[in-house]
């Protein structure tokens, strides 16, 4: 074997031969060739014996490795440990990520889906967008006060027709009855004089397509306001209370009324008046369909009044009802009947307008999404987004036209994937990065200030008044919750103890855990985020600059 080491002692003496000579010529990045150097055996030795030493770690900053740690005791305790969990934390001014768990995993976004809705509509619309809510015939007004013809109520997702007061302040506050906006309509209808429609009153909600429930909605929901059924017109919410409160004497049913009213529908009262202190016990089911809704249960006698919220079926025909109910206590003689129309009117002819009402803007709309996290208003502003730009009334266009509008606001494709606009459906999946990207995006666009103060506070107001409070993180969250069963999310910006500008997205999945046990993970992570992320160049600087 003698040979072999000469021959290597060789090469190696022309290798020291050549590096004396001068500097061998740069390869081109990427190219993956050897530097031409003298003597052949050399050009065929492994390109490893020369690669260059592996550069050093970057050192991870101390108050990331704090809040690492924090954060891993937080999701190793009981409960949280057999969850699936994805957190990402980013600098807002930067953009460096600071932290990041399992970001490019799909969960279920809950209402983490409004970040995204919310922000289509601010970008699509405008923040000072209006809706506009129409009375309008095709028939004839004589001089004696005749409508001859069907007089119709046009909505165009106007997610306000209520008695909602705005700007919505911390708590939600009403101002007047629940049917208030279509009484003034019926008030301007009478102002033209009208005294008699030989026809009927029609409640056309045509402008988005008739698809009540979105895929992936539980069964279960559709029975309570939050599942209430889209429809382009909206009154109310779509639903109405059911006002509970107890009996005089334990053991009689307890007293009901429904408000605001509505049509046809029946209540099967089961529920007793209990022993004073007992427990309040409540249920309430509504078939598909049905308008029997079956409540039953036990109140205290010495309990306060209760509401339970029910969707109604039809909104578009419930509105025809109110508004014919409306105008013949004002007077007018109706000879139809109330109905809706669920598909576009062929008629020939121009509609007249009798009355109209304007929403209040955009902006003012979206505060009350994220703030409540109100469920048919996202889905509204979804499909009427879609509408205003694309004139295509589906869901499927309306789904299409936001998935394009995501990627160019620069989240990957594949990274958001919704079949609904509000979280309700459990077949949206979404990733941190996505949620990230998304409020990074709407960072750089001038109504970033609008989005931005439409998100609950942590400790102060919306779904986060009640979160956080008497922590660091109080004021300093601004952020959109997120819940369904074995779901958590928040998602939004935050402002550190240390100044520092972040933006971050949590994500609990598959866990058992409820109520105040799950959010309190998640709120253990916002007040170690900050608490401990900083931004140490930055405080360095203004050291410096004050010397």
């Amino acid at each position: 074997m003698r040979w072999v080491a000469a021959v290597l002692g060789l090469v190696l003496v022309a290798a020291l031969a050549a590096a004396q000579e001068g500097p061998a010529p740069l390869v081109p990045a990427g190219t993956g060739a050897l530097p031409r150097v003298a003597g052949s055996a050399l050009q065929q030795m492994p390109v490893a014996a020369f690669a260059p030493a592996p550069a050093p770690k970057p050192k991870t900053r101390a108050d990331v490795a704090r809040f690492r740690a924090r954060v891993e005791a937080t999701l190793s305790e009981a409960g949280a440990d057999k969850g699936y969990w994805g957190v990402l934390v980013a600098d807002a001014v930067t953009g460096e990520t600071l932290y990041a768990l399992n970001p490019r995993r799909y969960f279920v976004p809950a209402s983490n889906t409004k970040l995204f809705t919310t922000a289509l509509a601010l970008a699509t619309l405008g923040p000072g967008y209006r809706f506009r809510t129409t009375i309008e015939t095709r028939g004839a007004l004589d001089r004696s006060g005749r409508l001859l013809g069907d007089l119709v109520l046009v909505g165009r997702g106007d997610p306000n027709l209520s008695n909602r007061k705005f700007p919505l302040g911390k708590e939600v506050e009403r101002d007047g009855l629940p049917e208030k906006i279509v009484a003034e309509l019926a008030d301007a209808v009478v102002s033209r004089g009208i005294k008699q429609i030989d026809g009927d009153i029609v409640a056309d909600d045509s402008y988005f397509e008739y698809d009540r429930y979105p895929s992936g909605w539980a069964l279960e929901d559709t029975a309570w306001r939050d599942g209430a059924p889209v429809s382009a017109i909206a009154v109310n919410d779509n639903a109405f209370d059911i006002q509970l409160r107890p009996a005089e004497r334990e053991g009689e049913p307890a007293w009901y009324a429904i408000e605001p009213w509505v049509d046809a529908y029946r209540v099967q009262n089961e529920i007793i008046t209990g022993p004073t202190g007992s427990e309040r016990k409540l249920g309430l089911r509504r078939e598909p369909g049905s308008l029997l809704i079956r409540v039953w249960g036990t109140t205290p006698l010495n309990a306060g009044a209760q509401s339970l919220t029910v969707a109604v079926e039809d909104p578009a025909e419930q509105a025809a009802h109110l508004l014919k109910r409306l105008l013949e206590a004002r007077g007018v003689r109706i000879y139809g009947a109330g109905r809706a129309r669920h598909t576009p009117d062929a008629s020939p002819g121009a509609a007249t307008v009798l009355a109209e009402h304007t929403s209040v803007p955009l902006s003012d709309a979206v505060r009350v999404i994220n703030k409540i996290s109100q469920n048919l208003h996202a889905e509204l502003l979804l499909r009427a987004a879609a509408r205003e730009k694309t004139s295509t009334p589906g869901m499927e266009a309306a789904l299409k036209f936001a998935q394009e509008f995501f990627e160019s606001a620069g989240i990957e494709g594949g990274d958001a994937n919704f079949t609904d606009g509000s979280g309700l459906s459990r077949r949206n999946l979404v990733t941190p990065q996505a949620v990230v990207r998304l409020l990074q995006y709407v960072a750089a666009q001038p109504w970033a200030e609008v989005y931005r103060s439409t998100l609950p506070v942590a400790g102060e107001d919306g779904t986060l008044a009640d979160r956080m409070k008497n922590t660091s993180a109080a004021g300093r969250i601004q952020a959109k919750t997120g819940s369904l069963e074995h779901v958590n999310a928040l998602g939004g910006y935050a402002t550190t103890a240390h100044d520092a500008k972040l933006v971050f997205s949590i994500f609990g999945n598959n866990h058992t855990l409820r109520g105040r046990a799950a959010t309190s993970v998640v709120d253990a992570i916002c007040v170690a985020m900050v608490e401990e992320l900083g931004a140490p160049a930055r405080r360095a600087a203004r050291r410096a600059k004050k010397k």
